[in-house]
């Protein structure tokens, strides 16, 4: 019989919560089952990791979701084709505002509960209060344009009445350093995963107002980004990294593991902060500011409700807003490009062997699903949602020109 091959992989990763799945499947051991030598490289910002994996320095990465469409479309400098295979998780981020523009915007009747409807009813106020004054709009930054922290946090200004491009002004900034920004008074609030919210919280500088679990409830976050020609070059090795990282997915959602898991990721090569700050996002209940704890259901999932699973619909929601905001001409070849970034039939022929929920279909009616719900599936039995917008919307891909002619900029 002949030995098995084995794989070296470099994978680049953020330090965030939301790379646990990767993170985990080297550090426990699930690569290594399934011949995959990994080797995980912690990056400073995502231009960095898409820069690198451009040069061939990465064959995969944890990536933004919106990432790897947006390479493929050719809006980045330098970029290289890339496939998204698999999900890393739904949910796992929050919108924070200094705690200045926090005790200002309690005065136009925010409070405690996370809604992003009274948050953003607000932020309003005090935009409007501003109005006619010297004072500079106020100042958000996101991760990255092409980002769901992004599209988030412009979704949920829009639909409070609050518009993206004139009431207020979007920066960039690397995830790490966004706490920083805050103390030092260079922006107003940020959209962010964990654990920088935490880090403004539990250094008494800033306030949660609302997360991503309620703005979209399971809501796509990070996925596997892989170069398409490896990929193409060695699709045994690409299985059996999907294989390995499903497993680990099932290890970190497990909550007898989240203790274990946040000193993981706590460590000095990782996310190098205390573990305590890792579990506020693993248990949900966040410190929301000033000691505050609120539960939140479902804020970061990596394996329950198709986790895992690279939905078409997905990628096709975060192309709306890519077209919403101008950053790309609507047209059928882009929408093509777009369906095919993500890739489930990868998913499904790799994680087959493991008798795990597969979903039957490639996509789904974003926003339908108000309970719990089963669906369809090979395999394990499936329950998925609920997964509304906080505003009520539907997002149907079979209907993505209405829905993209809808949008109001």
């Amino acid at each position: 019989m002949s030995e098995r091959r084995s794989y070296e992989v470099v994978a680049g990763f953020m330090p965030l919560l939301d790379s646990a799945v990767l993170v985990v499947a080297k550090e426990k051991g699930f690569a290594a089952t399934e011949g995959i030598d990994l080797t995980l490289v912690r990056e400073t910002s995502w231009a960095n990791i898409r820069d690198r994996m451009a040069v061939g320095h990465f064959q995969v990465a944890h990536m933004l979701a919106p990432m790897p469409i947006a390479a493929n479309l050719g809006l980045a400098p330098l970029a290289t084709k890339t496939i998204a295979p698999i999900a890393l998780g739904l949910g796992g981020n929050a919108i924070t505002v200094s705690n200045a523009l926090w005790g200002r915007m309690c005065a136009q009747g925010a409070e405690a509960g996370l809604d992003p409807a009274v948050a953003g009813r607000a932020l309003r106020g005090v935009i409007t209060n501003q109005e006619g004054t010297r004072e500079a709009a106020l100042r958000f930054a996101v991760v990255h344009p092409f980002s769901g922290h992004n599209y988030e946090l412009r979704y949920w200004l829009a639909a409070c009445g609050i518009d993206p491009e004139r009431d207020v002004e979007i920066v960039f900034v690397p995830p790490p350093l966004m706490a920083d920004a805050l103390a030092s008074g260079s922006i107003d609030g940020y959209c962010v995963g964990e654990p920088w919210s935490t880090a403004a919280t539990k250094a008494s500088i800033g306030h949660i107002v609302t997360v991503k679990a309620a703005l979209w409830r399971s809501s796509p976050e990070k996925v596997l980004g892989v170069a398409a020609n490896w990929a193409e070059r060695e699709p045994d090795a690409l299985a059996a990294l999907l294989r390995a990282l499903c497993r680990s997915a099932q290890w970190c959602g497990a909550t007898q593991n989240h203790r274990e898991l946040a000193e993981i990721l706590a460590a000095r090569a990782v996310i190098d902060r205390t573990a305590e700050w890792m579990l506020h996002g693993l248990s949900g209940a966040l410190d929301v500011g000033g000691g505050e704890i609120q539960q939140v259901q479902d804020f970061f999932v990596p394996f329950a409700k198709a986790a895992t699973f690279p939905w078409k619909s997905h990628a096709l929601w975060f192309y709306s807003q890519m077209v919403r905001w101008g950053q790309v001409a609507h047209t059928p070849e882009n929408v093509a490009i777009t369906r095919e970034t993500y890739r489930p039939d990868v998913y499904r022929s790799a994680l087959k062997p493991l008798g795990i929920a597969l979903p039957a279909a490639n996509a789904k009616v974003e926003g339908a699903l108000v309970a719990p719900t089963p669906v369809g599936s090979a395999g394990a039995s499936l329950m998925l949602g609920p997964d509304g917008f906080f505003d009520g919307a539907l997002f149907d891909p079979d209907r993505l020109d209405a829905y993209i002619d809808a949008q109001k900029r």
